[in-house]
């Protein structure tokens, strides 16, 4: 029987089946060589096999399953890998294949799959457990939809989900119990995850034969990722530090080039191929704790503080629109505005709302400035907008050149004017700004000027456009004064150092 022919099974293939899983249950290497048509045509026929890193996961897990010889009976001590690597590793294929052996050979299995993004855990890590799902012996057990994977006969009891990864939907990791089988948990690119969740998912590694597995690119020095990987909790987990170059699927001519723009001993080779965290406290530009004690401080402003706005535009895509507002050293007060993507395709909609975001006063204020980016529709929205009489708005090219010569770009520009108010500003604590605001790294530069890694290279690591981070960004644009006549003045600014308000 090849994988291809599994849509039914008959009573004596169905028991050979489940007879196969059982000899596999302590041997998840054996599962993933004979559960999958390698070498046959189709998507594997040019592969023969699992890459040796993989292999050693595989056989060493195996071995562990083995020594525990859980019973269904008494609880033992819960399985724990952590797998810190470069890019393009094959660690959500991993991720699928474990998921189909923990499924196929343990039955009443559950468990919670997350990743750091909805982009990384829709379109990458569920996206490949459905597809190996698919092309495995087990298939005809299993049905794998979007939000789902479950066998066909125990719907309830026998199942597995992705999870958002956000702080505020923890809660949907708590209550996982399996008793007399494996309660699982998969976090991809866990360093990207908020130690909150791991947290609450230690509750469901209490009983059964539980297992946790945690695969990510290292890029933060903090985090339950960091301390699993590199840290305190070591020895609680089998650790593996994989370099993409001695990987087989990598690409190694964007690897060599890699190395010759950056160089061995930078945090950026060290974090993308290497697979060892950064030396600097962050990779990323803006570092966590400075975005920590700004959720933190409390701030006062003076009566006259202009209150200036910024829009980010998703037009129709994945990713949300953003409207954030700011008072001199307050971006905490005035909630954010949020508009998914998908409901402004008619550039009508977002017109009329930052319409009335300009004709609105909040806490007794209007807007005297917004600034809006001017990729995409921009150009459109704000001729309408100030055919309908607004003069409150300024269009802004991430692209143009930078007022400061330590930036590359305007963007640059706006994100080092950023960096520097959080030293005394106040955010919000929401989690898609934290993220975002530390999300971003930075590209080098012969120049030495700062210059930020763009949302495509963003989004190739499987990091979410920063929608919120570059709305708050906005803000810092240009200087506003408060107006004495109904057109806002505003003038060129001359350095982040400049910025008062």
């Amino acid at each position: 029987m090849s994988q291809s022919d599994a849509i039914s099974l008959s009573p004596e293939e169905d028991i050979a089946l489940a007879e196969w899983c059982r000899d596999c249950a302590e041997d998840p290497l054996r599962f993933v060589l004979e559960g999958y048509p390698w070498g046959e045509p189709g998507p594997l026929e040019q592969y023969d096999g699992p890459d040796d890193w993989q292999q050693q996961f595989l056989r060493e897990l195996g071995q562990e399953v083995t020594a525990n010889a859980f019973d269904g009976l008494k609880a033992i001590r819960p399985i724990r890998r952590a797998v810190s690597s470069g890019h393009g590793i094959g660690k959500s294929v991993l991720s699928a294949w474990i998921v189909d052996w923990i499924m196929s050979t343990r039955p009443n299995a559950q468990g919670t799959i997350t990743a750091n993004t909805f982009t990384q855990l829709s379109t990458k890590t569920w996206a490949a457990i459905q597809r190996w799902t698919k092309m495995c012996l087990t298939a005809p057990w299993f049905v794998a939809t979007s939000d789902r994977m479950y066998h066909k006969d125990y719907k309830e009891s026998w199942f597995c989900a992705p999870q958002s990864s956000k702080e505020e939907n923890s809660e949907a990791f708590a209550g996982q119990h399996a008793a007399d089988s494996t309660s699982f948990y998969i976090f991809d690119e866990a360093s990207g995850i908020a130690d909150k969740i791991f947290e609450v998912a230690q509750g469901g590694l209490t009983d059964g034969e539980p297992m946790l597995f945690m695969f990510g690119n290292p890029t933060q020095s903090h985090g339950t990722f960091h301390t699993a990987a590199f840290g305190t909790m070591r020895s609680r987990y089998k650790t593996y530090v994989i370099d993409s170059r001695l990987c087989r699927f990598p690409n190694k001519t964007e690897i060599a080039e890699w190395q010759e723009d950056y160089g061995e001993d930078s945090d950026f080779f060290r974090v993308r191929v290497r697979g060892l965290p950064p030396n600097a406290a962050e990779l990323q530009f803006i570092d966590a704790e400075r975005v920590r004690s700004a959720q933190m401080r409390s701030v006062a402003e003076l009566s006259d503080t202009p209150l200036v706005a910024g829009c980010d535009l998703a037009w129709g895509g994945a990713d949300d629109n953003v409207i954030r507002f700011r008072r001199g050293m307050d971006a905490r007060s005035i909630p954010a505005i949020r508009i998914k993507g998908e409901f402004t395709r008619d550039p009508s909609v977002l017109t009329s709302k930052l319409a009335t975001v300009l004709t609105n006063t909040y806490d007794g204020r209007s807007v005297q400035m917004l600034f809006l980016d001017s990729a995409g529709i921009a150009g459109p929205i704000a001729q309408r907008l100030r055919e309908m009489g607004h003069r409150n708005i300024q269009e802004v090219n991430f692209g143009a050149d930078s007022p400061d010569e330590k930036f590359r770009y305007m963007r640059d520009f706006m994100w080092g004017s950023m960096k520097q108010w959080l030293l005394t500003g106040a955010i919000d604590k929401s989690g898609d700004l934290e993220v975002d605001l530390s999300s971003p790294g930075t590209r080098p530069n012969q120049r030495q000027k700062v210059w930020l890694e763009s949302k495509e290279d963003m989004k190739k690591r499987g990091v979410d456009s920063p929608d919120d981070g570059d709305a708050l960004a906005l803000t810092f644009a240009a200087p506003v004064v408060v107006a004495t006549r109904p057109q806002t003045r505003y003038r060129q600014p001359t350095g982040p150092s400049a910025w008062q308000a």
